[in-house]
């Protein structure tokens, strides 16, 4: 009868422990289908606004894990104005127009560096970015977007001890910041997948 030492069980078992995490960590990074609205409003100095986004959004995790697409349809329209010049919020529905923005095929960073904040904070989250593939405005090429895009698109998906994925922002950088600004966009996740607590 053979007996194992203190050393062969203490391996043993840090042996399982460490495939117990990494297939902890590999099943909350599987593939996942996670939608949600936009609803935001762009700042008053770019050209025609300020204007009201509002869209729905999808991000599609592959199976790897380690890759993601992402694509957001919106619609967006001004306020008329006063006879002084202001911004009228009762005008609404003026300069309407559509927009749809993808990004194909991203690696996912697993952390929040480099997202907005929100307060009360968010705990943790992922993100994509890179230049977009498609910059639509009214199913055309956007008329401030050049060929092929240039824009770049980060896309921040996060949450807290709640709700596991609940906000999303968005942050375009490049030409389209001209119509869009160059702040945060903000989005709530609508469904998406839940952590095993």
């Amino acid at each position: 009868m053979k007996y194992k030492t203190p050393m062969q069980t203490f391996c043993a078992v840090s042996l399982f422990f460490l495939a117990a995490s990494t297939c902890a960590l590999a099943q909350e990074h599987r593939q996942a289908h996670l939608t949600g609205l936009i609803n935001d409003y762009t700042p008053s100095d770019v050209k025609g606004g300020p204007y009201e986004m509002h869209g729905q959004w999808v991000l599609e995790i592959h199976e790897d894990g380690n890759t993601a697409d992402f694509t957001v349809d919106m619609t967006m329209s001004d306020y008329g104005m006063t006879s002084t010049g202001a911004p009228d919020a009762t005008q609404g529905g003026q300069g309407a127009h559509t927009h749809h923005i993808v990004l194909n095929d991203r690696p996912i960073t697993w952390n929040m560096a480099g997202c907005p904040a929100y307060s009360p904070a968010t705990t943790h989250g992922f993100q994509i970015g890179g230049t977009v593939n498609l910059l639509s405005g009214n199913g055309s090429k956007a008329p401030f977007e050049p060929a092929p895009p240039e824009s770049t698109l980060q896309v921040c998906v996060t949450g807290g001890t709640e709700v596991d994925y609940s906000n999303l922002s968005l942050v375009l950088a490049g030409p389209a910041t001209a119509h869009f600004g160059p702040q945060a966009i903000h989005g709530v996740v609508r469904k998406g997948v839940e952590r095993d607590r």
